[in-house]
């Protein structure tokens, strides 16, 4: 279905109509085929960005989520800069209290950095207030959830500073995970300080 809509990009507001009016899995069907063309094709999806602004106030959390990937597919194809107009409202989850909704917005912040590098610095003091979130989980504020949010800002460091060094602000936050109750956070850490160690 991508690879015939891509071929005939007019379909594209039929699939955004059937979104916005279909209900259950044709709704979530219309989501996905529309992030999917976002990662191949974006330019065929970027005259449609508010709409997917729109969709990250959705009380549905899937269709939120996806809306948070599609709009960071699209930076790369922002040259009329409405991410920069939308960057609050984009970055605002990380504070909680969802886990997996601040854990997409800081999955999918590298991807955002590459089409933008002016953000860059901005974005990973963004994403470092991490630090002062709340997740709920079951009612409850969440520590457990936390440790798993740190883990995904690791892996998005990874990516950011693949070629260059990381600010010192960013290894004091990973070294801080060296001591996480979580394994998999903790190994992720270790990783990342060895790397950084063997690189100066």
């Amino acid at each position: 279905i991508v690879s015939q809509i891509i071929k005939n990009p007019e379909q594209i507001e039929k699939v955004i109509n059937a979104l916005e009016n279909e209900k259950g899995s044709i709704k979530f069907g219309c989501e996905k085929i529309l992030r999917l063309i976002s990662e191949q094709k974006p330019e065929l999806i970027y005259p449609y960005f508010d709409f997917f602004v729109k969709l990250i106030d959705n009380e549905n959390k899937f269709l939120k989520w996806g809306a948070i990937i599609t709009l960071s597919n699209l930076a790369i194809k922002d040259n009329q800069n409405k991410f920069e107009k939308i960057f609050e409202k984009y970055y605002a989850p990380i504070k909680g209290p969802v886990m997996v909704t601040a854990a997409n917005v800081i999955g999918n912040s590298d991807k955002i950095i590459y089409a933008k590098p002016e953000l860059k610095e901005k974005i990973v003091d963004k994403i470092l207030e991490i630090e002062k979130a709340k997740y709920i989980h079951k009612g409850a504020v969440s520590p457990e959830c936390k440790n798993v949010v740190s883990g995904q800002l690791i892996d998005t460091f990874e990516k950011i500073y693949n070629q260059t060094p990381p600010p010192e602000k960013v290894i004091v936050f990973v070294k801080k995970q060296l001591k996480n109750s979580r394994d998999k956070v903790r190994k992720k850490a270790e990783k990342f300080i060895k790397r950084v160690n063997e690189n100066k």
